[in-house]
């Protein structure tokens, strides 16, 4: 029988196709984000103000006030929860299975739903349907944490959070090229009548499927990748040997979690995301308010988001993480969020907005990468997958309220209150940081 490898001898390969599963898988995702307000002005207008769409956007109206802005917002809001819950529900069970059977054949699968869901979304006619790929999407949504945990598998603890900080790169430059693609993809028009009307409700093409076949394409050629090129990493003799594979209370399983950090990091995390979610997720709304951004303007906000995070965890993490380590970076990261929060507060011209985007944007490169470092490290290597699915589904579960919390405060206390509210907040798992307990000892 042949031996296993040493970790750094497989780290390259698998690193580099881990690089392209979760680059491919973002893209795939946020492609839909640019066509928020012309996907529910389409469903409204083809069921009627009493269809699923209509209703939606009556109560979302009804909420903020008639903002058209708010009820678009709110929109993707709900579509991004519904993902988001489904993926805070399925990614410990992805993890855990992938414990049980291997990371390649659960990579498989759940990368087969998705371009299942994706295909739907194609011939959604309705948007019914269309919430239903979603529901399938969001099922399907357990490649990062399988993906983080094949690095968990091919790297060394000194090198662990490299391995997160490429994870953390290839998500950056993902959420940039995504929307882009979506943008592009949307005027390419498929199967539209000659006036441009006429869509029929059900099984039918819509005017998004250009985007949609775009994001199969993608989830198709991701699924090639895993299949070509990923080899498992998870040999047969470091597999969990029981039947049970997952949990369906995720945060209720990571509190009886009896590795020391893991908990405590597990819910650092979910208080760090539920913060930076809320901000993010109106900022948008305070560029247009209070510097009357076009939408091309707040496209590039983002865009330099995504290059500053993709620069700093593509770059400075993974050369500087092994030596400051993991705690001392992630603290850094918070004290440089919480002052890059407060300038977003009071930004009145876009170079403080943009000073202000600077520091959040640091400050989160840092913190992700670092954090799901520590809790792989806190992990035996035959836990890898559950406790690094149980990771990422607190993080889901923070991005689905997080949205909701920055709403509310943004249309009933002003645009700075998410961000004022955010930087205060963040103070708990901050403190909460500084007692992380040694890694070294977390392993013994």
């Amino acid at each position: 029988m042949t031996a296993n490898p040493p970790k750094s001898a497989r780290a390259p390969s698998s690193m580099g196709i881990v690089f392209l599963i979760v680059f491919l898988d973002i893209v795939g995702f946020s492609i839909l984000f640019p066509l928020f307000p012309a996907l529910l002005a389409h469903y409204v207008e083809l069921e009627g103000e009493t269809g699923l769409a209509g209703r939606l956007a009556q109560t979302l109206s009804d909420l903020a006030g008639g903002d058209q802005h708010a009820v678009i917002a709110f929109f993707g809001g709900v579509l991004g929860a519904v993902y988001s819950l489904l993926q805070f529900l399925f990614a410990p069970f992805w993890g855990g299975l992938s414990d049980r059977i291997g990371r390649r054949p659960t990579l498989l699968v759940t990368l087969v739903g998705t371009v299942l869901a994706y295909a739907m979304w194609v011939f959604a006619g309705s948007f019914a349907l269309l919430v239903a790929a979603r529901l399938i999407g969001g099922m399907m949504a357990g490649n990062i944490s399988t993906a983080s945990a094949v690095i968990a598998d091919t790297t060394t603890d000194t090198d662990r959070v490299k391995g997160m900080g490429f994870i953390g790169m290839a998500i950056g430059l993902g959420f940039i090229l995504g929307p882009a693609i979506g943008a592009l993809a949307s005027l390419v028009v498929i199967g539209a009548p000659a006036s441009g009307e006429g869509w029929s409700a059900g099984w039918a093409l819509n005017p998004f499927s250009g985007p949609a076949l775009a994001a199969t394409a993608l989830g198709v050629l991701n699924l090639f990748l895993v299949i070509k090129k990923l080899p498992e990493t998870l040999p047969p003799d470091k597999r969990r040997h029981t039947k049970r594979v997952g949990a369906w209370n995720p945060l209720g399983q990571v509190a009886r979690q009896s590795y020391p950090g893991v908990a405590r990091t597990t819910f650092i995390s979910f208080l760090y995301t539920c913060a930076f979610s809320a901000a993010e997720f109106t900022l948008t709304f305070l560029a247009v308010e209070r510097l009357a951004y076009s939408p091309r303007d707040n496209a590039w906000m983002f865009v330099f988001v995504g290059l500053v995070i993709a620069f700093v965890q593509g770059g400075i993490v993974r050369r500087v993480g092994p030596r400051v380590g993991e705690q001392r970076l992630t603290l850094i990261g918070f004290g440089l969020l919480l002052p890059g929060l407060a300038v977003i507060a009071v930004a009145g011209t876009s170079v403080v907005l943009y000073v202000g985007l600077f520091l959040m944007a640091f400050g989160s490169a840092l913190i992700m990468p670092c954090l799901s470092a520590l809790v792989s490290r806190y992990t035996p290597a035959e836990r890898q997958g559950i406790v690094l699915g149980q990771f990422r589904s607190a993080g889901s579960l923070a991005r689905a309220i997080g949205p909701l919390l920055g709403g509310l405060l943004y249309w009933t206390a002003g645009s700075a209150a998410p961000y004022w509210a955010g930087a205060a907040f963040l103070l708990v798992p901050f403190l909460m940081a500084r007692g992380l307990p040694a890694v070294a000892s977390a392993k013994g």
